[in-house]
This record gives C-alpha cells, sequence and structure tokens, in this order.
C-alpha cells in the first residue's frame, strides 16, 4: 500500500479520514503524525512486521544498536535534550528484559518515551506467550498489549499523551502478531500538544508567602522537575528575593547555575549529613523534587520538628507521600514560582528585605570562606598522592581547560560527579544531563542519543569504568553510525560507589565503632580495557596515566569529528 501518511491532515464532515490499512502501517502513521524521527532499538523475529513496514517510510530511521542498555539509553539521551518523546523498538521478552534496568531510570528520572516489542500471535495462548504488558508494569506509568489491529492508533495516541503528560515518564506498548498484520478501518489521530502549564491553588501561595516572610532561614532544594518544567530563571529570582542557599537532591539536569553564589551543591537531604545541614533552616521550600530520596533507612524524618516543608511539584504523588508536609503545591513548578513571586514582590515591606540584605551578607561571607578552604586543601598534597593515579579532581580540571564554551555534558561519572562540579560551571539550560536512578550503563548510549539531538555541538561523556562496561556495546553504534561522541572513562579499576555505600552502611547502619571492610567484590584486578576494545570497534582511542596527557589528547579527540574515547587512570581509593 506503500506511505500512506497524507491522511493525517485530511477532514470528511469535521472528521480525520478513515482508511483501511494493517496494523502495522497504522504503527507506522502514527509514528509520522506524532513526529517522530529515529527508532532506537534491537529488533528479533517478532519485530519481523515493524521492519517490513518501515521500508516504505524513509524519514522514519531505525537507529540500531546491539544490545538494549545502548537503545534505552540513546532514548533516553535524546529525549531529555530535545524534550520530545522518544521511541524504543525492543524484542519480545527477551530483549525487554535486557532493557529494564534502564526502563527503572526513565521511570525514576521521568523521561518521556515510548517502549514497545512484538509479542507472539494470540492464538498461541495454549501453547504458552508472555505477559508483557505485566512484566513491564512496574517501571512504566501506563502498559498494555494491543491484540487488535484496529487498536493501534488509540493505543498509541494514549501512550504518548501517558508519556509527555507531567509527571513525565516512561510508556510501554506490545503489539501481538496477529495485531501487525491484521487489517482495519483506521483514523491516524495524533495527539494533542497538551496544556501542562497547571496554575497552584491561590491560598497555597498566600499561605507559602505568608511562611516565606515569617521565617528567618529558609532554603531551596531543587530537583530535575524544576528544570524539565523551565522554572530555573524563576528559582533563581526566589532565592536572591527571600535571601536562601541553593541545594539540589540531583543534578541529572541543570537545575539551579553551579556559579551561582547562592548554589552549595548536591545534599543527601534525608541522610545524617544533609539533616545536620538542614538542621538551623526554618522553612524548606522543595522544588520538582521527591522529598527526600535515599537508599539506607535512616529512623525519624528528615526535617526538624520546628522546620515548615513547602513543596511545590507537578509530581502530586511526591507530595506529602513520606516527610510531614506543612503546604503541598501541586502546579506546574514555573507557573506556581512565577505567582510566588509575585506575591512576594508586592506584599513584602521594607524590614523583610533589610532582613533578607543580612541573609545574603551572611552568605556571601560564608562563600569566600569555603572558597578559602578549598584553595588550601587544594595546595596540600603531599609527595606519596604526588607520585599516585590522579585525582579525579585534578583530572577534571584538565579536561575543562579544554572544552568547548557550547559543549553538553552527558555525566555519567558516579563518584567523580562532584570533581566534575568542582571543576566546571553549569548556567544553561541543556548543558548537561546525567545519569538518574540508580542503575549503571545510562552514559554510553545517552550521550550518542543527546548527539543526535544536537548534531551541530560537541558532546562529551564522562562515565565511570565500571558504568561503561554495563552498555559498552555503545561503541559499536557509535562506530557503525560514525556518530562524534568522545568518551571520557573515569577509569578507578573499581565500583567505587559499592565502596562509600559500604563506609555509609558500617558508620551510619551498624554504627559499627571501628568500621573496616575487605570491599569484596568491588575491585577490578584485571582493569577494563576499554581503549582497546574501542579501538576494536574502529574508534580512536588512548590510554592515559599522566596529568599532562589529558587536554592536547583531548584537544585531537574533539578536532576528528568522530568518535573517540580516553581511558583516564585516576586514584579510586576510598
Amino acid at each position: 500500500m506503500g506511505n500512506i501518511y497524507t491522511y493525517v491532515n485530511q477532514f470528511i464532515s469535521g472528521r480525520y479520514a478513515v482508511t483501511t490499512m494493517t496494523g502495522k502501517q497504522a504503527v507506522m502513521e502514527m509514528l509520522m503524525a506524532e513526529g517522530v524521527k529515529y527508532i532506537f532499538g534491537n529488533p528479533g523475529t517478532s519485530e519481523g512486521p515493524i521492519l517490513d513496514a518501515l521500508e516504505d517510510y524513509p524519514d522514519l530511521q531505525y537507529v540500531l544498536t546491539s544490545q538494549e542498555g545502548a537503545a534505552m539509553g540513546m532514548a533516553d539521551g535524546y529525549s531529555r535534550a530535545t524534550g520530545q518523546v522518544s521511541f524504543v523498538n525492543l524484542h519480545i521478552e527477551t530483549g525487554l528484559a535486557n532493557g529494564l534496568s534502564l526502563l527503572h531510570n526513565a521511570r525514576e528520572g521521568g523521561t518521556p518515551m515510548v517502549v514497545t516489542s512484538a509479542n507472539k500471535d494470540i492464538r498461541k495462548l495454549a501453547e504458552g506467550r508472555s505477559d508483557l504488558s505485566e512484566m513491564v508494569r512496574l517501571f512504566s506509568k501506563w502498559s498494555v498489549e494491543v491484540t487488535e489491529a484496529s487498536q493501534v492508533p488509540a493505543i498509541m495516541r494514549r501512550a504518548f499523551t501517558e508519556a509527555k503528560t507531567p509527571p513525565t515518564g516512561p510508556v510501554y506498548v506490545g503489539f501481538s502478531a496477529n495485531a501487525l498484520d491484521g487489517i482495519a478501518d483506521m483514523q491516524i489521530v495524533p495527539s494533542s500538544e497538551g496544556y501542562f502549564r497547571i496554575p497552584p491553588d491561590e491560598k497555597a501561595i498566600s499561605d507559602a508567602t505568608e511562611a516565606i516572610t515569617r521565617a528567618s532561614c529558609p532554603v531551596l532544594i531543587v530537583g530535575d522537575r524544576l528544570s524539565q518544567s523551565g522554572g530555573v530563571e524563576e528559582a533563581v529570582r526566589l532565592a536572591e528575593s527571600i535571601g536562601a542557599k541553593v541545594y539540589a537532591t540531583s543534578y541529572s539536569e541543570m537545575n539551579f547555575p553551579t556559579d551561582h553564589p547562592l548554589f552549595f551543591g548536591l545534599i543527601g537531604a534525608g541522610t545524617p549529613d544533609g539533616r545536620s545541614v538542614l538542621a538551623e533552616n526554618d522553612v524548606v521550600i522543595a522544588i520538582g523534587t521527591n522529598v527526600f530520596p535515599g537508599f539506607f533507612y535512616f529512623e525519624g524524618h528528615a526535617l526538624s520538628d520546628d522546620t515548615s516543608l513547602i513543596h511545590i511539584d507537578s509530581a502530586q504523588r511526591e507530595i506529602g507521600k513520606s516527610e510531614p508536609t506543612d503546604i503541598g503545591i501541586a502546579a506546574d513548578p514555573k507557573r506556581a514560582l512565577q505567582e510566588l513571586n509575585e506575591l512576594l514582590d508586592s506584599s513584602t515591606q521594607g524590614t523583610f528585605r533589610e532582613e533578607v540584605e543580612g541573609r545574603l551578607s551572611n552568605i556571601k561571607n560564608e562563600v569566600k570562606e569555603r572558597e578559602s578552604q578549598v584553595t588550601s586543601a587544594g595546595e596540600d598534597i603531599s609527595e606519596a598522592n604526588r607520585n599516585s593515579h590522579m585525582s579525579a579532581e585534578r583530572m577534571m580540571q584538565e579536561v575543562a581547560k579544554v572544552l568547548p564554551h557550547d559543549v553538553v555534558i552527558a555525566d555519567d561519572s558516579v563518584t567523580s560527579r562532584t570533581a566534575i562540579h568542582s571543576a566546571m560551571s553549569f548556567s544553561e539550560p541543556g548543558s548537561v544531563h546525567g545519569e538518574r536512578g540508580g542503575a549503571l550503563g545510562w552514559g554510553m548510549g545517552g550521550a550518542l542519543g543527546i548527539k543526535l539531538a544536537h548534531p551541530n555541538r560537541p558532546v562529551v561523556a564522562i562515565v565511570g569504568d565500571g558504568s561503561a562496561m554495563m552498555t559498552v556495546q555503545s561503541l559499536w553504534t557509535a562506530a557503525n553510525l560514525d556518530i562524534p561522541v568522545v568518551y571520557i572513562i573515569c577509569n578507578n579499576r573499581s565500583y567505587r560507589i559499592l565502596k562509600l555505600n559500604m563506609d555509609v552502611y558500617k558508620n551510619e547502619v551498624l554504627k559499627e565503632d571501628n568500621p573496616s571492610s575487605k570491599y569484596l567484590a568491588m575491585d577490578f584486578p584485571n582493569p577494563m580495557p576499554l581503549a582497546r576494545i574501542a579501538e576494536a570497534m574502529g574508534i580512536y582511542s588512548k590510554e592515559i596515566d599522566r596529568v599532562e596527557d589529558i587536554a592536547p589528547t583531548l584537544t585531537a579527540a574533539l578536532k576528528l569529528g568522530k568518535p573517540a574515547l580516553l581511558d583516564i587512570s585516576i586514584d579510586g581509593s576510598v
């Protein structure tokens, strides 16, 4: 029948045209109607009908990966860099299972994507066929299987709607073989644009304003849904207008300018250290973040009884979920902050503004003291350290020297993330995208998806060696499609994050007096040869163990206009 994507804009008596087609053609037509450019995937026999139909749709590119984690990472990175719903095609239950770890990340991080796989014919029920939608239910906003061809347009339309409606997230759609090959009358109608600027309750904004004006030491805690709403400027305005420090529960997006004097970095708000930091604050304003995430259980609440919590979020399910919340504001974060700022501006008096100036002055002095301590610590390097592997901080300083001004960083550095932030500043939306959700392996594919979204900007992926090996197959896709991402591997020859968390477990959970550990199964006695793997794939690669080699080698790699990998040895001690 060929490409029939002419019916999307045809109307008959005020309705979209009804056209007879197969289910697999309807899938393609819906992708065209939704503006999809790429299908990220690793297909199998069950996806044969989809690939057969794809031959008639040259505007849709199937981005082939050799492992499902690579496809999931690419889709995640592409979606976050473009703000659009990405589309993934995996293979029945076997390939789908390989993608679940990074589907978990997409669910936790709120990445809008539609993940699909095909299934056996529903008439194979007696012989046994997997319940794919049930298999994925825990990791998706909505999970369903299409069993008749006529269901395709409506299911696809809802899938895209669910994925992009805040709180955004991944959706799964399975296709039975008979649904793909069956024929039915179809109406190809795409999902609507959506109107997601949900305003806040007026009384909630009034109550929040009153609580803030009474506060003597307010603080902002921001998360990724603030960035997703485009509300960073409004958060900056609020922090400046009330004289508040700002912390981030995660920095997987540019949630607040890191070079702003009020930004104090990442915080584990529910950990003992985080509780200590927040103990001085009488009002905590959490914006677009879960309150408060963490792996270990620590008894009690993250905030003291004397601290009021204001939580602004598009994810209403997160408000009041685990922490006592005084004022919960379910709304688009940008819209809520706009109204909160306007009311604060119009209702506050000179006395309040004098108090704000005092807080800003105190914060300024604290920043100067911190900068002095950091400089002093940086100069205090023992001779023993000089002769060992370079620190992650020193490595990142050299990397930062030669990065282009318009670079996009794909941050899957895991335990080197603090070092990145000590050497680099992020102030532009979309300048950094990071792993979120806890599953390793995002960065190798994620960087490729980001590059497809930004073909004219340099993309540099900073990835831990353990995470890189999880989806090292991404290098094949980089070489196969000639996607010019530069990978920087932080090679500390260990799962260092496990060692750090073992220390937390022994110190804070078990409360051992003299904790020690053999760190079993956390070291790589045979270091992962990532540069040699890349070279075998036909990718320019170098192993680096000297600080002075970083800048010139990275400069050369950036000039290639081709995929490249630098495997840099760094200190992995804890």
